[in-house]
């Protein structure tokens, strides 16, 4: 550990997953330290997620925002059992993946982070974050906190070109700027749709970006952020004709405010696992 961390708590690893939680595509600030424990960074916190046995224990100096950042207080049983009983697949999934929970995460760390996820990989995203925090965001005790607003907007584009963001360059000056002028409180008030058509005002910004800031930045449970993967999804087990720019809201009338939580569930069966069982689950 860095330094010495107070152990906040302990939880029930049954639906609760560190690696799985982590590495399901929703947060780029986190790094194994080795097979069971993780760090993760958020905003200018820090805590050390350990999991052993039927027990995951977070190491931290702020246990509070953390149980809060875990989603510690909402009923995953209850919604894998609701999810599993939508058809084989779903059952398939949830299986594999119910130790996924949909972080409570700062939104404005959100937008710029998923702006720099648009055509990338995660470990470049990773990469990519990270020099950024290094280059503008205040040091802590365990690293470098996420750079705040005000420095993203005052910092010139050629700095984030030349930390490896490329065209999205412009996109996190400029986001930066409007969101210096624009309270992003605003947005828990509006509906999903309404919420959706605002992050879409912001440069960088388009439809599958605006999902993942709304699924995992607002915790809007009635979105489906559509990727390669979860095309690849869509045509194994869901297949009714869709064109691509359907497919979200195919998913979105079928699960209804669960289809968040079952796009993290498949999108993580069809990237660790899904191939191997397409032609025998649907």
């Amino acid at each position: 550990m860095k330094d010495i961390l107070p152990l906040a708590f302990s939880y029930s690893s049954q639906y609760f997953n560190v690696k799985d939680t982590l590495e399901c595509g929703q947060i780029f600030r986190y790094k194994a330290l080795s097979p069971a424990r993780y760090a993760v960074y958020s905003r200018d916190k820090y805590a050390e997620a350990v999991q052993e046995g039927d027990v995951v224990q977070i190491f931290t100096d702020d246990g509070d925002y953390f149980w809060r950042f875990f989603d510690l207080e909402s009923d995953y049983a209850g919604k894998v059992q609701r999810i599993s009983a939508l058809s084989p697949i779903m059952q398939e999934a949830c299986s594999f993946g119910k130790g996924i929970r949909i972080l409570n995460q700062d939104l404005a760390e959100t937008i710029f982070s998923f702006i720099i996820s648009a055509n990338n990989n995660i470990k470049r995203i990773q990469q990519i974050i990270e020099r950024i925090c290094q280059a503008i965001g205040e040091p802590t005790r365990y690293g470098f906190a996420f750079p705040s607003v005000e420095a993203f907007a005052n910092s010139p584009a050629k700095l984030f070109a030349s930390l490896g963001a490329g065209y999205r360059d412009k996109y996190l000056v400029q986001t930066a700027q409007m969101l210096q002028n624009y309270d992003l409180t605003t947005l828990a008030s509006l509906d999903s749709p309404s919420a959706r058509k605002e992050l879409l005002k912001f440069c960088g910004v388009g439809p599958k970006v605006a999902d993942c800031i709304l699924l995992f930045g607002l915790k809007r449970g009635d979105v489906f952020p559509v990727d390669t993967w979860l095309k690849k999804v869509y045509h194994a087990y869901f297949e009714q004709g869709h064109k691509d720019s359907e497919i979200s809201t195919f998913f979105c009338n079928l699960f209804g405010n669960d289809a968040g939580l079952c796009q993290q569930y498949l999108f993580y069966f069809q990237r660790k696992y899904g191939q191997t069982v397409a032609n025998t689950v649907k």
